[in-house]
């Protein structure tokens, strides 16, 4: 992990966030139904998290292995641009976002907690691990969040984000009149 004067440099730069699903916007566990549907628990504090990014105009969006109808509701609920799943080649997935967005990786920051998030976080300006992702992952961010996954870790990476790009101040001025 890094310093904390190099970790608001990285933040200052990243235009998009995007981040893996199952152990980062959830606790890491899958409900399969009996009807073949799945179900998740997500944090309301990480949606809020992502309306106040949104609303900076920064965008997000999550790239994730397995295919998930919770996920694309949540994704439409919390606005997030970029949606791919089912995609074990998450390097891939990654260069059709980049391409839509007209980003660079210089400009991405990525949040993730296991294996198959490592060629990513290898590749983006701001590389996150939440705090129970695996010691492999953790070794390859730059920051490891305090909260866990499911639990307010997007929540604390788009607060880190908006305070050193000078953001914040404004996102918390409309409630605190």
């Amino acid at each position: 992990m890094e310093d904390f004067s190099s970790i608001q440099r990285r933040a200052s730069r990243i235009k998009l966030l995007l981040m893996d699903c199952d152990g980062v916007l959830t606790e890491g566990q899958v409900w399969i139904l009996e009807n073949g549907d799945d179900q998740k628990t997500f944090n309301v504090r990480d949606g809020l998290g992502l309306a106040l990014l949104h609303r900076a105009g920064l965008k997000s969006g999550v790239i994730s292995g397995r295919t998930s109808s919770a996920l694309d509701r949540r994704a439409r609920d919390t606005k997030m641009e970029f949606v791919r799943q089912g995609s074990p080649d998450k390097l891939n997935a990654f260069e059709e976002v980049l391409a839509l967005a007209g980003r660079k990786d210089t400009e991405v920051a990525y949040v993730g907690d296991d294996l198959v998030d490592i060629p990513l976080m290898k590749r983006v300006e701001f590389a996150v691990a939440v705090a129970d992702a695996v010691p492999e992952a953790k070794s390859h961010a730059h920051y490891v969040t305090n909260a866990r996954g499911g639990k307010g870790a997007i929540r604390e990476v788009v607060e880190i984000l908006l305070k050193a790009q000078g953001r914040w101040d404004d996102q918390l001025a409309r409630y605190l009149k």
